[in-house]
């Protein structure tokens, strides 16, 4: 009797940790409340559609078309594209509240200006691919983060770079429209 008694009572602290953990472990989202209106952020991600051209003996890479996108503290937006050479009118815009925290919690939460800058190798029978670089400035620290896509390359692109590109993407396309 006296056994299960401290069975029971060892049972309800280890019950109430899974209770608590459940709910952090299947939430796929990083918490907004990771940011904070002190935090200073400006983003800048670049897209390059890159073309490599032989000229006989030499060959060189050439951007096809180039997108940067700039996210300044206060969520100001400006959108460049420059396509065979040639730019287009930069757009401005500005993202909401929040989007940027969101931006800014996922940078913050992960780690993200953490990782180091180590370059990816391009394979060398890669002809036509996409090359991106993100520099983030976040309360003075600044990382610069260059990688081709993934089927171009035999190393392993973080996670987390992919979401925080796919979120600048999402941008890009919201303000492009």
């Amino acid at each position: 009797m006296v056994k299960t008694i401290y069975l029971l009572l060892g049972a309800i602290p280890v019950i109430a940790a899974i209770l608590l953990s459940v709910p952090l472990l299947t939430k796929n989202e990083i918490p907004i409340s990771a940011a904070n209106s002190y935090d200073k952020i400006e983003i800048e991600y670049t897209k390059h559609q890159l073309k490599k051209i032989s000229f006989g003996v030499a060959e060189r890479i050439g951007s096809q078309k180039t997108e940067i996108l700039l996210i300044k503290n206060d969520g100001e937006v400006k959108y460049s594209v420059t396509e065979q050479g040639y730019p287009k009118p930069d757009i401005r815009s500005k993202i909401d509240e929040v989007t940027l925290n969101k931006l800014k919690a996922m940078i913050k939460e992960t780690g993200f200006i953490s990782i180091p800058s180590e370059s990816f190798v391009v394979f060398d029978n890669a002809s036509e691919y996409q090359k991106s670089n993100v520099k983030v400035t976040l309360n003075g620290r600044v990382n610069q983060i260059h990688w081709p896509e993934q089927n171009v390359t035999s190393n392993f692109i973080p996670p987390i770079i992919t979401m925080v590109e796919s979120e600048l993407d999402q941008i890009i396309s919201k303000i492009s429209e």
